[in-house]
């Protein structure tokens, strides 16, 4: 906005001839700033009471028989496996946690990335006794390297995707993870904007490259649209749109050999809306996920309260319901589905009970 010289001195006499406010001008802007206080609220609320009102519905029913675990299901690791916290102690008694389960991947946490898409060896000093020990201990199960960074979407630090030689860094961090002797890649990048054609380029160029190598490529998305176009109404009216459109989840799906869906963190206020948010979001995700891309679904074995996320709400008995339900409908028989635990280290003896009964059990 241009100002004058006269603008500028609060103490300058008005100019001959400016005329008067209008009466009644005051009163006609309270007036709007009222209303506007209560439709912005209004324009927020209203999307959530129906989502919450769709998800009580979805909660409904029964799951079908053989909606259990398809022995594709993975867990998140901390750190601290790789950087030389953990001993031999600790790999026997991950082996004896995951014996009888449908765990197949670990996703070690082994950056994070630097924004310009490198990574420090220095960062994952003991990953190769770590494999070494799983293939040995556990066999059967393979050892990703879980890599990420915050992106620079939302804010003016972090990582650009838009920037080639950013992705050109990171397809070499993961060609030196797999040389390591990582089975494969899992991506975690956020917050990563639906239609993000960067991250569609950067996937199919870390695809040729695990393709090479007989190794997987997995990503951690997030959650698709409840209602049509949320993710375009939530991001105009917060900044943070949060959720993809089902087309993007699709594109994403079709360029990796696993996606597993960060389904927790998702506002639900009770168990009940919790778990049938969660049978919509498998549903939604099942319909554009080709058979040949392992389809997770993420569960919370974590314990936390904060915005977005009610600890008594997120649990893990109304996830693995909500999980049944969906396939259940959706694509009872699929095989190639999961389901990804978040995180070995605040899991609890509960988290790991209600995934062993209400999903690995028989």
């Amino acid at each position: 906005m241009h100002r004058t010289k006269d603008a500028d001195n609060e103490n300058s006499a008005p100019l001959q001839g400016d005329p008067e406010p209008a009466r009644g001008s005051g009163t006609r802007r309270r007036r709007w700033v009222r209303r506007t206080a209560i439709a912005v609220p209004l324009l927020l609320l209203l999307p959530l009471l129906a989502v919450l009102a769709a998800a009580r519905i979805n909660y409904m029913g029964d799951p079908a028989d053989g909606t259990r675990t398809r022995d594709r299901d993975a867990l998140w690791l901390g750190h601290a496996w790789v950087d030389g916290r953990k001993k031999d102690a600790d790999v026997d008694a991950l082996a004896r946690r995951l014996k009888d389960t449908g765990i197949r991947d670990l996703y070690v946490h082994s950056g994070p990335l630097e924004h310009d898409g490198t990574l420090p060896k220095s960062v994952y000093p003991r990953a190769r006794w770590f494999i070494e020990a799983v293939h040995d201990k556990i066999p059967g199960v393979r050892v990703q390297a879980f890599l990420g960074d915050v992106l620079a979407t939302e804010s003016p630090d972090g990582m650009r995707l838009e920037k080639p030689e950013t992705r050109a860094e990171v397809v070499r961090s993961a060609r030196q993870v797999l040389d390591t002797g990582y089975e494969g890649v899992h991506l975690d990048l956020e917050p990563l904007h639906s239609g993000d054609r960067d991250y569609l380029t950067l996937l199919d160029a870390l695809r040729r490259e695990t393709r090479s190598r007989d190794a997987q490529l997995s990503v951690a998305a997030h959650q698709i649209d409840p209602l049509p176009a949320f993710h375009t109404v939530w991001g105009g009216i917060t900044g943070h749109p949060k959720w993809w459109s089902q087309e993007f989840f699709g594109q994403v799906a079709r360029r990796v050999d696993q996606i597993a869906m960060m389904s927790y963190d998702t506002m639900q206020p009770l168990q009940s809306t919790y778990g049938g948010y969660v049978a919509q979001q498998t549903s939604l995700a099942l319909e554009v996920t080709p058979s040949s891309t392992d389809l997770l679904m993420g569960l919370p074995f974590f314990h936390e309260n904060r915005f977005g996320h009610w600890n008594h709400a997120e649990t893990v008995p109304p996830a693995v319901r909500g999980v049944r339900l969906g396939l259940s409908r959706t694509d009872a028989d699929r095989a190639r589905f999961g389901v990804a635990l978040y995180i070995d280290f605040a899991a609890t003896e509960a988290d790991w009970r209600a995934y062993e009964e209400g999903w690995a059990g028989e």
